[in-house]
């Protein structure tokens, strides 16, 4: 019998279906810690937890940088990680309708660089200052030996809130409903293992090269910040009832929509619909990546994604565009079985 074929990301050293199959694995485990507040299971984009006393419900979530902080160094910028790793998890707790109290970081390192450490935190500070959420503390970890020499390791904790009749959950989600894409500034935080690979190991690029077809280097396509939907999503909020949300992080559209999904539904894309930008042609055409890999590794141009009713599509549009947020509306959701199909 023939071994399956790796996928590029799994000869990158990340493997997603290891992941995902330890995730099923665990799911009992967890679960069996759960206490009397916990609303939510393991597998949401945030947990849901209600808050005593009260009939509000607390969203946490958690999450890193990832190898995007291997670019930083690269480049010796610092500041823009740690906005990225604010914006993801508020994006992340945002998929449930709700707002962020307060943000905590934590920063491993073999030996701690002051001018990295403020550098980095200046950059937690101005994104939770453009989130309204308060840097509420930290841990910073010098561990010799753990880490390599220079380099650092940065994850964030967030906690939100928001009334449990508000909470958006995707069950509303039904047939006919229009799929509303919001653009990515970029990789936004996921895949850089596989992009560092193609990009530096097999096609030979520097920081300061441009990026085919672009004025733009490298260095600042890689390390462009991951966006907060915040303010132009909760605008929408409050004139449209939203069915669903999703945070296009690792995974891509094929596993992260599917998580916000009714059984009975399918979400179809037309690729047609955006333009994919230049620096993912590069990756997938310089590291020879399957066209349907590089929709589960990468977020393809598409950093988050609204589900409304037809008739409610084109007041989301013009809130969004009378935000600052370019949207547009990229698929519909038709009958099925809780997953993403891809059109051409």
């Amino acid at each position: 019998m023939s071994e399956k074929k790796k996928s590029a990301y799994a000869e990158a050293g990340v493997d997603i279906d290891v992941m995902m199959g330890s995730l099923q694995n665990i799911k009992k485990d967890v679960k069996s810690t759960n206490t009397e507040g916990v609303v939510s299971e393991i597998g949401s984009f945030g947990g849901l937890f209600k808050s005593p006393g009260s009939d509000s419900l607390l969203v946490s979530s958690v999450d890193g940088v990832g190898t995007k902080l291997k670019v930083a160094n690269m480049a010796n910028i610092h500041d823009t990680v740690g906005q990225d790793l604010v914006n993801h998890c508020v994006n992340d707790i945002l998929v449930q309708g709700a707002k962020p109290l307060f943000f905590l970081d934590y920063l491993g390192t073999a030996s701690l660089s002051p001018e990295v450490f403020e550098a980095v935190i200046s950059g937690f500070c101005k994104a939770c200052r453009e989130n309204g959420a308060a840097l509420l503390g930290g841990e910073t970890a010098e561990m010799p030996g753990l880490y390599p020499q220079g380099e650092y390791d940065l994850v964030g904790t967030i906690v939100g809130t928001v009334e449990r009749e508000k909470v958006i959950t995707g069950e509303k989600i039904t047939e006919g409903d229009f799929i509303i894409g919001l653009p990515s500034t970029g990789l936004q935080t996921n895949g850089y293992s596989l992009a560092r690979k193609v990009i530096f190991e097999k096609a030979g690029k520097k920081l300061d090269d441009l990026v085919p077809g672009t004025e733009t280097t490298f260095q600042d396509a890689l390390l462009a910040i991951h966006s907060s939907f915040l303010h132009p999503v909760m605008a929408v909020l409050e004139k449209v009832d939203i069915h669903g949300m999703a945070h296009i992080t690792g995974g891509g559209l094929y596993d992260n929509v599917p998580r916000v999904l009714p059984k009975n539904v399918d979400a179809r894309f037309d690729r047609s619909t955006w333009e994919v930008p230049a620096i993912y042609k590069f990756i997938e055409e310089q590291g020879s990546v399957d066209h349907e890999e590089m929709f589960r590794v990468f977020n393809m141009g598409i950093g988050y994604v609204l589900m409304v009713s037809k008739d409610d599509a084109e007041t989301a549009l013009e809130i969004l565009k009378a935000n600052n947020q370019q949207a547009i509306v990229i698929g519909e959701v038709v009958a099925g079985s809780g997953k993403t199909v891809l059109i051409k």
